[in-house]
């Protein structure tokens, strides 16, 4: 985070994509810049020329507060760049937002969205911000977090199960959104009667998940940098747990949690090339046959290509048999034909631990010699 023009920190403008703090008598042209947003859009048509005939796309995408983006039209005199400070429409009033996308890459993410933009439904963007909207802009975002602090005092004192986590006002500071998490049905009717009365605003209560709680309020994650959902994830896809069933994880809440307390989205990333490699896997619930006895699965190195199996009669020596030649005992099984012993397949065996101390407790006297 970079220090605003008061030395305070962290800069309250930064969750808007602007690296430094606007200023009201300069260009604030360049106080948006790419590495400073999560929610940054590469415009790779950006050195395409469009054709002479064809007019340039009269749309454009403006990013707000945290994960909030929308599109506007815009005139056809009125010629915008990536980083230019916009009044927008909004239902009553205006809000202020910075422009993120322009041109044909703007149709191409409309039509990916499902979005027609010769809509009549899509709001306007009215003018390029003034410096009486700037000024107000600047006031309603320096306020938020004071105005949280607040608001969570207002939320003990009545008792509310709920947590607000974050604060955004609206560009001309007649309209704040409060974000909280709750785990059952809050009413906040009296909540709301007192926020009006104390901000003098009008209030709009939203909920949100527990996962959009953690993007806004960020952390460092187990693997020792920043959460993914505070730094570039926008899009939350479900998690399961046959998601760690597939990659062969214990199913250990602790290690599986995130700061969410959902199961990590991070368990995602991998799920596709663990389903490519386990195509090339046969069924594990076969039970190999040979002359020595019948042979159970125990688990897998996916990435080694390699199965694990252990005799019925002795289930603690484990018995690492490449998938090649488990695929090859099936089918001299499926002949009718019994090999002499899984020794002969083996790459590597080991000895299971049994654990009879209780829990996750080894026999401590295999130490004694």
């Amino acid at each position: 985070m970079e220090e605003n023009k008061t030395g305070k920190t962290p800069n309250p403008f930064f969750s808007r994509g602007c690296c430094e703090y606007p200023n009201l008598y300069n260009d604030n042209s360049c106080i948006f810049k790419h590495s400073c947003s999560k929610l940054d859009s590469y415009n790779w048509l950006k050195d395409i020329v469009l054709p002479e005939n064809q007019k340039n796309f009269d749309c454009v995408e403006v990013r707000f507060k945290n994960s909030r983006k929308d599109f506007y039209r815009i005139s056809p005199d009125m010629k915008l760049n990536i980083g230019d400070i916009v009044a927008v429409e909004v239902s009553p009033g205006h809000d202020i937002g910075i422009i993120s996308m322009i041109g044909e890459s703007v149709r191409i993410n409309m039509k990916k969205k499902n979005i027609d933009y010769k809509s009549e439904q899509i709001k306007k963007v009215y003018r390029r911000a003034r410096l009486s909207d700037i000024e107000k802009w600047i006031t309603s975002v320096e306020s938020e977090d004071t105005t949280m602090f607040q608001a969570r005092e207002i939320a003990s004192d009545l008792n509310l199960e709920m947590k607000i986590n974050d604060v955004e006002y609206q560009g001309d500071s007649t309209k704040v959104v409060f974000y909280y998490t709750a785990d059952e049905r809050v009413d906040f009717r009296e909540l709301i009667k007192i926020f009006a009365e104390k901000f003098k605003v009008r209030i709009e209560m939203r909920q949100i998940g527990v996962r959009q709680e953690a993007s806004r309020l960020g952390g460092i994650g187990s693997c020792g940098r920043e959460l993914c959902c505070t730094t570039w994830l926008t899009n939350f896809i479900s998690v399961t747990t046959n998601t760690a069933r597939t990659q062969q994880l214990s199913l250990n809440p602790q290690k599986l949690a995130g700061q969410c307390g959902k199961l990590k989205c991070c368990l995602n990333f991998e799920h596709d090339v663990y389903l490519d490699a386990l195509k090339n896997f046969p069924n594990n619930e076969i039970v190999l046959k040979t002359k020595k006895g019948e042979a159970i699965y125990h688990k897998s190195d996916i990435f080694k290509n390699i199965m694990w199996y252990s005799y019925i009669e002795d289930t603690f020596n484990l018995h690492a048999i490449p998938v090649d030649k488990v695929k090859k005992i099936i089918e001299l099984n499926a002949k009718g034909e019994f090999p002499a012993q899984l020794e002969d397949f083996v790459e590597v065996s080991e000895q299971k631990i049994d654990f009879k101390n209780g829990a996750g407790q080894d026999d401590l006297t295999r130490f004694d010699n």
